[in-house]
């Protein structure tokens, strides 16, 4: 396929864009920001960009992963993120089912954080009685920031175009695989790659497994023909574990993991004392096969061997 990638140059896009090359796909990288990856240099925001970018490659498909992220909010304005999230989805979405067009599916990378409203958040800060179990069913949706309203509001134009349109659409709500320090950093005495492995448990993939999610959506989307999914590994855990997850994650984690304490010990790290929410990936698996390689068994399977900090 003739493969339109937005976000090229992104972390997503780099390790996107080589996947699909391997499967024999023409990929077109489209970003604003240069790189060896990115063969148009330009914005979506430019409806003509997007126009030339289709025509003049005769895209088949497009993978729309670029998007002002949740850290662009304290470097750009509201404004930004909606002639980017919106205006840039709508232009896509707009030149995928125009006359003449060859796309026959599109998928778009979107985010668990458009889930996540001040209720939920409140429950990390002790407002609530156990830990949020987040399926693609969580409604209403209400995000809490412009990162997730612009983010939602794109969704909402997939399933719109789909509906006016027929166009086969997959949406990806994906987990944290972001290699930046995050918000649960200050929840432990250790950061970084702790905070990174303790996320496998119920919010953070891998930027591999979150790509090879994409490669399964363009080849399940025409079958699918519209449809939604959470990615992120397979969570241990059980809606039965939510209350105690609140109060006491570590023993949670105990007693699926009943050596993790000993490895964590030997490294320095910790485990969070409080999960507020965790994100049921289950539905991908059963709609297109996929799931993720890499969780927290696979990590902790590495820190069995690795030397103490």
């Amino acid at each position: 396929m003739r493969i339109l990638v937005t976000g090229s140059s992104g972390w997503l896009g780099q390790t996107l864009v080589p996947r699909l090359r391997q499967d024999g796909h023409r990929v077109v990288g489209l970003d604003p920001v240069p790189h060896a990856l990115t063969d148009i240099v330009g914005t979506i925001a430019d409806r003509d960009t997007v126009r030339r970018a289709i025509r003049e490659h005769g895209i088949e498909a497009i993978v729309h992963s670029g998007a002002l992220h949740k850290p662009n909010i304290v470097t750009h304005s509201a404004t930004d993120f909606v002639q980017v999230n919106v205006q840039g989805t709508l232009n896509l979405l707009e030149e995928a089912v125009a006359p003449g067009s060859t796309i026959d599916r599109f998928v778009m990378t979107s985010t668990t954080s458009l889930m996540i409203s001040k209720e939920v958040r409140a429950g990390r800060d002790g407002g609530a009685d156990a830990a949020a179990w987040m399926t693609e069913e969580v409604a209403p949706l209400r995000p809490r920031n412009i990162y997730g309203v612009t983010k939602y509001a794109a969704e909402n134009l997939c399933r719109m175009m789909h509906e006016l349109h027929g166009l086969p659409l997959v949406i990806l709500r994906t987990g944290r695989f972001f290699p930046e320090e995050d918000d649960m950093a200050h929840a432990i005495s250790q950061s970084g790659e702790n905070t990174k492995a303790n996320e496998l448990l119920f919010r953070r993939a891998t930027v591999e497994d979150m790509a090879e999610a994409h490669v399964a959506a363009l080849a399940h989307a025409p079958d699918l023909r519209f449809d939604n999914f959470i990615i992120g590994p397979r969570t241990p855990f059980s809606r039965a574990d939510c209350a105690e997850l609140i109060h006491d994650a570590p023993a949670v984690v105990r007693r699926y993991f009943p050596d993790y304490p000993e490895i964590y010990a030997r490294l320095g790290w910790s485990m969070f004392q409080s999960i507020d929410r965790v994100y049921d990936a289950a539905r991908a698996f059963e709609r297109m096969g996929f799931a993720c390689r890499t969780g927290f068994a696979q990590k902790l399977a590495e820190l069995r061997n690795a030397p103490p900090s």
